[in-house]
């Protein structure tokens, strides 16, 4: 969920109507300018909007998709994840990426690295100490990025196993960290795009078998954006407002699917029988309920 835009009281209610309506899971974004045309356009900060969705919801599983691993440091998310854990009574997921938009990297300050492959590096390196800071270990780290001298996260979550979330496009090194440590990828998808999508789920089960880990074991989370009509040319038309409320650049009609109830059931069944475990909808402002009620009465019958 974007809040790109949205008031406080609008992407509050849009979270609650969510849970309201049976969605298992809200995540909010991680940015520090906003990813459209314009990087002035206001939005919340991605972990405190995470901790007071977490004091608000009852039922949701609550993270971010994602956090990007190169604006903090990792002792410090491991810290935020256990406390939002608790905040929710054991509902957080750590949803964590590499980072990808140079450009808020360097308007802020923070070292974007030689690039996103050099991030991937800081990222395996980074689920490596977050995962043991979340299991209780007191971590002694000297690494190529990060330097750690007994620290430890206390509280420790909630959950026995607090889970990571990490995406990957389908690349080969990101889904190499996927396997390592990941106990859900996320990957946006198009709604003509299963087979693309079964051919890089297979890629994740080969790196999974490199990894030495049950390729079971690494639920898949497909996402995309959505807008539900009656008809294909009143949800592109929706969907069109929304491009130019924010200045979307063309990559994102990739993963935009602008159609009706029922061509929808039809193609995300067709996912789940590629082996999709669930799936991610993204919404942003101006929210639309329409389309998060229909998907909701879609659950029964992409089972």
């Amino acid at each position: 969920m974007l809040t790109y835009g949205a008031s406080w009281a609008s992407s509050l209610s849009t979270a609650l109507s969510g849970e309201r309506h049976g969605y298992d899971m809200l995540l909010g974004a991680d940015h520090l300018l906003a990813t459209g045309a314009d990087p002035a356009e206001p939005f919340f900060e991605g972990w405190t909007t995470l901790a007071a969705w977490a004091a608000l919801t009852e039922r949701v599983v609550l993270g971010l998709l994602v956090t990007a691993n190169s604006f903090r440091n990792p002792g410090l998310v491991a810290k935020m994840a256990s406390t939002v854990d608790h905040i929710s009574a054991g509902r957080a997921i750590l949803g964590i990426g590499a980072a990808w938009d140079d450009r808020e990297h360097h308007a802020f300050g923070i070292d974007a690295g030689r690039g996103v492959g050099e991030r991937l590096d800081w990222l395996d390196e980074s689920l490596g100490v977050v995962k043991r800071l979340l299991a209780g270990e007191q971590v002694a780290h000297r690494g190529s990025r990060y330097v750690f001298d007994g620290a430890l996260a206390r509280p420790l979550p909630v959950q026995a196993r607090l889970p990571l979330l990490v995406p990957s496009a389908g690349g080969r090194r990101s889904l190499g960290v996927v396997a390592r440590h990941a106990d859900s990828w996320h990957v946006w998808v198009g709604m003509d795009g299963v087979e693309d999508y079964r051919r890089k789920s297979e890629l994740l089960d080969a790196r999974c078998a490199e990894a030495g880990r049950d390729p079971g074991q690494v639920s898949r989370l497909p996402g995309f954006k959505m807008t539900l009509r009656d008809s294909v040319s009143e949800a592109e038309r929706v969907f069109q407002e929304q491009v130019e409320l924010h200045g979307w650049p063309d990559e994102v009609r990739e993963s935009a699917w602008a159609t009706t109830p029922a061509k929808a059931a039809s193609a995300l069944h067709a996912y789940r029988h590629a082996g999709a475990d669930g799936f991610i909808l993204q919404v942003s402002e101006p929210y639309d309920g329409e389309t998060i009620v229909r998907l909701a009465e879609l659950r029964e019958s992409i089972s």
